[in-house]
């Protein structure tokens, strides 16, 4: 009997490794741009608002249609749809690495924000399928995140090393091959699996929930850039009022896009309130460092991503160690030490200056990635376990969601107050410390002040991360009790 369970057990373990590739795309093109961003701005010249769009396009769309190919997977086949999903992010990522414009980018990137959302929801339902056991699919998905905390982690390193070597396009172009390879191998390793929901996908809740988000965003991007005015306002009171149609309509529906009643379960509630918030904080962390080491320290790009690989390590080896160590210390304590690691880390960042700084980076990627790393682990196994295995891509979907969505916030509404910071501080010569410093005979006095300016909206931009991770952590140990596990 045991020679007859091995080789299922072996195939599983193989569906898991075919699985990871398309996993740690993902999570590195969420990041691989923000040490690429400076050759980017050099070859296109987009504006201050063009370059926010560029970053985090991809991770606006992807979190804004999570749900909704959750949803589509659990009923009509997750294999199909990963597959789908695949061929429409490698042709993305092919357009990206060739634009020529700002225009361009923005859109391919939104492509491969289409493929990257069907992946990730439909890539940990076939997980919970795979292993049914419920200590070896705990294994699974600790290995689920640690892949996807290192894609986030190394995809600035990734990014360096290619941009020492190539030109910018080729941050996209090493996605092809992994996608080849995914689309040969996962047909005879996966097999197809579909969740047991009827109904159909409600389009109305598709509609509502992704043009709410993309009207919030737009508007705290363009604000940034150009300041508020009364249509931007508008704008933002439009798409709350969408985003509130969309929750109200959730309640009402029969077979909702997103199952609002997973959130009375408070564990599962603060654990995806921890996922959005530990991205929000990373990602602008991620990209305004990046900014400061090249910029205002003047690092070269491969310095800057060396210089990334100790946070990147230790963000890396916790999400593996993290199942073993909270399944005996609990999820109450893992809920917690995710923020407060997190807002420790940050909180270093506001010791560097404009004249030294790399130890202060170093300690608060080291510091604050123990948090991320308890985060990505924690999140996604809390969703996965706390729903039966026909609800596992639409819990899935929720989770990454959570991690999207705080990706493309963080740098949306933290880069747009450093934005706004620097833009109200500073010498008034152009919109971002790049274009200022690319200014022919910039004299070296407005020079230094551009640098004092971004430097000023980075420390204003973490400190009110540091201050949310803080709060939000002391929250858990007061809403959950001790004996939660």
């Amino acid at each position: 009997m045991g020679s007859e369970g091995a080789p299922p057990d072996r195939r599983a373990w193989l569906g898991l490794l075919v699985v990871l590739g398309p996993v740690l795309l993902v999570a590195m093109d969420n990041s691989i741009l923000h040490l690429a961003m400076p050759r980017i701005t050099g070859a296109l010249s987009p504006s201050a608002g063009q370059s926010l769009w560029i970053l985090d396009v991809y991770g606006f769309v992807v979190g804004s249609l999570l749900i909704t190919f959750g949803s589509v997977g659990d009923r009509y086949g997750r294999l199909r749809l990963m597959m789908v999903g695949a061929v429409v992010f490698g042709a993305g990522s092919a357009g990206a690495a060739f634009a020529t414009s700002p225009e361009a980018l923005i859109a391919f990137r939104a492509l491969m924000g289409i493929g990257g959302a069907t992946l990730l929801p439909s890539g940990l339902a076939v997980l919970s399928e795979l292993f049914r056991d419920p200590r070896r699919r705990a294994q699974a998905i600790g290995v689920f995140a640690a892949t996807f905390a290192a894609g986030f982690a190394i995809g600035p390193v990734t990014g360096g090393l290619l941009l020492s070597v190539f030109p910018w396009g080729s941050v996209f172009l090493v996605n092809l091959p992994v996608v080849a390879v995914f689309l040969v191998s996962a047909p005879v390793v996966l097999r197809e699996v579909r969740g047991t929901r009827p109904g159909r996908v409600d389009a109305l809740s598709v509609l509502l929930s992704s043009a709410g988000l993309l009207l919030a965003v737009y508007t705290l991007k363009d604000a940034a850039s150009h300041g508020l005015s009364w249509s931007q306002a508008a704008t933002a009171l439009v798409g709350a009022a969408l985003v509130w149609w969309f929750l109200r309509r959730q309640t009402r529906l029969e077979h909702p896009l997103v199952d609002l009643g997973l959130f009375r379960e408070r564990v599962f509630a603060l654990a995806i309130v921890t996922g959005l918030l530990s991205l929000l904080v990373w990602a602008a962390a991620s990209y305004l460092t990046g900014m400061y080491l090249q910029s205002v320290l003047g690092l070269s790009v491969l310095t800057a991503a060396l210089l990334a690989v100790p946070g990147a390590v230790v963000l890396t080896v916790t999400s593996v160690v993290t199942p073993r160590f909270f399944d005996r210390a609990g999820k109450r304590t893992a809920l917690a030490a995710a923020h407060l690691f997190a807002g420790s880390g940050l909180a270093l960042l506001l010791l560097a200056d404009a004249d030294s700084g790399v130890a202060w980076f170093l300690a608060s990627t080291m510091v604050a990635g123990v948090g991320y790393g308890i985060s990505f682990s924690t999140v996604a196994e809390t969703a996965v376990a706390a729903v039966p295995p026909e609800r596992a891509g639409a819990a899935g979907a929720i989770a990454e969601t959570s991690n999207e969505l705080g990706n493309a916030l963080g740098i949306s509404l933290l880069g747009a107050v450093a934005a706004l910071v620097f833009r109200l501080a500073g010498p008034d010569v152009a919109g971002t410390l790049n274009e200022t410093l690319a200014v022919p005979g910039l004299p070296s006095a407005v020079a230094d002040s551009a640098r004092e300016a971004f430097l000023g909206g980075m420390r204003v931009a973490v400190a009110a991360g540091s201050a949310v991770s803080f709060v939000i952590g002391l929250l858990v140990l007061r809403l959950l009790p001790r004996s939660v596990r």
